[in-house]
Parts: structure tokens; C-alpha cells; sequence
């Protein structure tokens, strides 16, 4: 009985993830030869191919990770999660969605007492490093009126491509000496807020202060100011430090925020 389509790109779908558990006899079977390469041969040349576009497509979305594992031992990570997490689409772009996740499960600490520092680092860094890469494409403010000095707060919305996130590293710090073509030590442990946001297609990342991000974090997910000072005031914070990162007497923070693009106005 003939192989049905399917069932063929199956087998070469398993081949090119696994080409160590590859039978020639196999190959031959399904594949044509040409008159300088037998089937095997071919197939194994494509193979080949494949791992090296899927790790340097890797190497593109990861390039601080890959800098701090080193080529060889990052590859190897790589092609390993190829296999666990083969790619679900068309497009290479979201190969590495869920690569931080595969390195969290895999981690060779995960049932120690006691977790490795150095791998914290490594899970941190591939976490944020997605997350500037997933800047890149995500919605923004491009078609939108980004806000001034002038907006009243609460004509204020959040730039659709702003993002905040908690470290327990700074791997921004890490990320950005990568990018300017150092070669840094991974840094010591320092809890670390940041906010990544897109303005004028470009991807910036700015610092913060936990009482900063808090406010950040809960006007990514109430849109209002009003609404985000409510929901930091639901969960009992002091009524004094409520408004602290937000506070009439700060409008250089607030400015500083409106040049970086992370707000638009609207209804």
C-alpha cells in the first residue's frame, strides 16, 4: 500500500529532528537520488542544513544566551528543544517562544533543595531576551497618537507594546553589553524591574523601581490610571505609597515615561 502524504512528511519531519535515528534503508525507499548523491546522502546534506538554520535562527533570538553558554553548549541546548518543542508554523519567528519554558523544566537542579544560581541567570536571560524580540513585531503605537506632556492623565493609555517585567538578575544590563560587542561575566544576583517598549519602530528598554514597576504592571492591566492606582490600593499597600510612583510632585518621571512612548491617548 502506497504512503499517503501525510504519513511521508511525517517520516521526514522525524528524519530532520532526529537524522542520529535515521535508516538509510528508509531513505531510499522514499526518497529519489540524483545522479550524485544517492538518497541517504541527500537526505543527510538537508539535515544538516536544517540544524544549522533552526541554531543560527536561535542565535538570532537569543544572542546574550548563546554569548553566555557559548556557541557549542548553546547549539546543543538548541537542538535538544527542537526535538522536545519541534516548530508549530510556517515561519521561524516563533521558534523560540517556548524555549525559556524548556530550559525552566530541564533545568538539572529542578529537584534539588537548593536551585543554581548560574542557572537562574541562564532561565532570566532567555526570558527577557524573548521578550525584547517579541517587541519587534508585537502591536504598537506606529498608527497611534503617542501622548505629551499635556495629556491629562486620564486621557492616558498604555502603548500597546509596552511590556514590564521582574528579574532576578540585570540581564538588561547583561543584554546590552552583548549588543555592543563586549564580552561581560555573567553579573551577580540583584533583583532587577524593567520596562521594553516600541516607539517609532523602535525597541527600547527602560529601568525601574519596584513601586515603579508595581504601577506599571497594574496600568498594563487596568489601561487607567485611575484604575491601576485602585487595583495597587486593593491589595493593602500603604495609602502613602499608593500614588508614589505617580505622585503630582514627580513630573519628571512622568515626562521621562511620555518621551519614551510608553503611553497613547484616547477615549
Amino acid at each position: 500500500m502506497a504512503e499517503s502524504l501525510s504519513e511521508l512528511q511525517k517520516w521526514m519531519h522525524n528524519a530532520l529532528l532526529r537524522p542520529e535515528a535515521t535508516v538509510p534503508a528508509e531513505a531510499e525507499d522514499r526518497l529519489v537520488p540524483n545522479p550524485r548523491l544517492s538518497a541517504p546522502g541527500s537526505l543527510a546534506i538537508y539535515q544538516q542544513s536544517y540544524a544549522l538554520r533552526i541554531a543560527a535562527c536561535m542565535r538570532e533570538q537569543f544572542p546574550a544566551l548563546c554569548h553566555a553558554l557559548g556557541a557549542e553548549l548553546f547549539n546543543d541546548f538548541v537542538a535538544e528543544y527542537v526535538r522536545e518543542a519541534p516548530p508549530e508554523s510556517y515561519t521561524l519567528y516563533d521558534l523560540g517562544r517556548r524555549f525559556p519554558g524548556f530550559l525552566e523544566a530541564n533545568r538539572p537542579d529542578r529537584d534539588a533543595e537548593e536551585r543554581e544560581s548560574w542557572i537562574d541567570f541562564v532561565v532570566d536571560l532567555s526570558r527577557f531576551e524573548r521578550a525584547v524580540f517579541t517587541r519587534f513585531d508585537c502591536p504598537g503605537a506606529e498608527d497611534m497618537d503617542l501622548a505629551t506632556q499635556d495629556t491629562p492623565d486620564a486621557d492616558l493609555r498604555v502603548n500597546p507594546s509596552l511590556l514590564v517585567g521582574q528579574f532576578r538578575f540585570p540581564v538588561p544590563w547583561y543584554y546590552h553589553e552583548v549588543r555592543q560587542g563586549n564580552s561581560p561575566s555573567p553579573p551577580d544576583p540583584a533583583i532587577c524591574y524593567v520596562a521594553i517598549v516600541r516607539k517609532d519602530y523602535l525597541t527600547t528598554t527602560v529601568l525601574l523601581q519596584a513601586d515603579q514597576y508595581a504601577f506599571l504592571e497594574a496600568l498594563c492591566d487596568q489601561s487607567r490610571v485611575d484604575g491601576a492606582l485602585a487595583l495597587i490600593a486593593s491589595t493593602g499597600s500603604p495609602p502613602d505609597t499608593v500614588r508614589s510612583p505617580w505622585a503630582p510632585d514627580k513630573p519628571d518621571l512622568r515626562n521621562a515615561w511620555i518621551r519614551a512612548g510608553f503611553f497613547v491617548t484616547g477615549p
